[in-house]
């Protein structure tokens, strides 16, 4: 894996989890539950896509 790579990831990841807390902070319970909702169904469709392969 090059540098390059390990970065965008790394800076993927701190901009999921900063979108992550904007959606808890917002205090808005519609937006917190697509957020948890739309997490849940892209883990299980990802998982199952991974493990086809």
């Amino acid at each position: 894996m090059t540098m390059g790579r390990g970065l965008v990831s790394t800076l993927y990841k701190i901009a999921r989890i900063a979108n992550d807390v904007s959606t808890l902070a917002s205090g808005n319970p519609k937006r917190i539950t697509r957020r948890m909702v739309n997490k849940f169904i892209g883990r299980k469709i990802a998982s199952k896509i991974y493990w086809r392969r």
